[in-house]
């Protein structure tokens, strides 16, 4: 990890420091932030999550790195090989149960979490030309699931088996991270897109704006057949995207921050307070952060909290 690399570190300039006194600088501490894909939610907010520790946190270099989202972020933290994450609350619980057929060799029990902050929704659209109209359409047709084994893939598996669908039933299954899914629907390679993401995503957006579209819902009766309590009946709003005129009822999952218990406390304790202290500048980089409140972060965890996430909620009163 970053934060045990600088300390030996530390040890080997500390001769050098001494000699060169006053003016050597400080210690400086690295959080590198692993995100999603570049055209998804979790890199924008990575990025501006980026810039709030680096002008909050005194001697802190952060870096963003574009991933394959949840399932590669969590076993990236548990490795040691980043300081904080997102990731969609299923794939959380799946890494700390260790579900093989989910990404996880072994459970996780490194992992800790940070916050609980927006919903993923989960967003089926269709080019228009297509035809598809409901689940039930999706039979013989063309659709990109997501990058293989991501939050977004594990979904979809969720989501057609409670439609009865398997990938035997699609005439093609490409695993895509969103903006690439998009494009080839753009070049008619593709008929139909899952992606799970905050509402606005930028992909949606953009083919939105390129191309007539079908927001695909998925009804309650469907819905109802998730027995995963991590995904709740949601609807999204009319007009989120281009030609989408009317709400649409599909479901929600919500994401997680997290981090790895090694990471010092003082350290995820400053973290979490520069998250909550500056979440004006999230809302900024996407609309999905609106949605995120430190009243809601600490509640139904499915991992423990990080002792200095903990700590900053004690103090702000939002745990007894």
């Amino acid at each position: 990890m970053h934060f045990r690399a600088t300390r030996s570190l530390g040890i080997l300039f500390g001769a050098a420091l001494l000699a060169f006194g006053p003016a050597a600088s400080a210690q400086q501490k690295f959080i590198n932030i692993l995100t999603g894909g570049q055209s998804g939610v979790y890199y924008p907010l990575g990025v501006a999550l980026g810039q709030v520790y680096t002008k909050a946190l005194p001697d802190t270099k952060s870096s963003v790195q574009a991933t394959k989202a949840s399932v590669e972020n969590l076993n990236l933290i548990q490795a040691g090989r980043g300081e904080i994450a997102f990731t969609l609350g299923d794939a959380l619980s799946d890494a700390w149960k260790g579900d093989e057929e989910a990404g996880f060799k072994t459970p996780l029990k490194g992992l800790r979490t940070v916050a609980g902050i927006y919903p993923n929704y989960i967003q089926i659209v269709a080019s228009a030309e297509s035809g598809i109209k409901t689940l039930a359409d999706l039979k013989g047709k063309r659709i990109s699931v997501g990058a293989p084994r991501s939050g977004t893939e594990l979904n979809a598996r969720v989501i057609l088996k409670a439609a009865g669908l398997t990938y035997k039933d699609f005439a093609k299954v490409e695993y895509l991270p969103f903006g690439e899914s998009v494009e080839l629907i753009k070049n008619r390679q593709l008929d139909v897109t899952l992606q799970s993401a905050g509402l606005g995503v930028a992909s949606i957006r953009d083919l939105a704006t390129s191309i007539k579209i079908n927001v695909v819902s998925v009804p309650v009766e469907i819905a109802s057949k998730i027995t995963d309590p991590a995904y709740l009946p949601a609807s999204i709003p009319a007009n989120t995207y281009t030609g989408q005129t009317e709400a649409v009822p599909t479901v929600v999952i919500r994401n997680f921050l997290v981090t790895n218990e090694a990471v010092p406390a003082d350290t995820v304790y400053a973290m979490t307070k520069a998250l909550f202290t500056n979440l004006d500048q999230m809302a900024a980089a996407h609309s999905a952060a609106k949605s995120i409140t430190a009243a809601d972060a600490p509640k139904n965890m499915p991992v423990p909290l990080h002792a200095g996430a903990e700590r900053y909620y004690r103090e702000a009163g939002l745990l007894k």
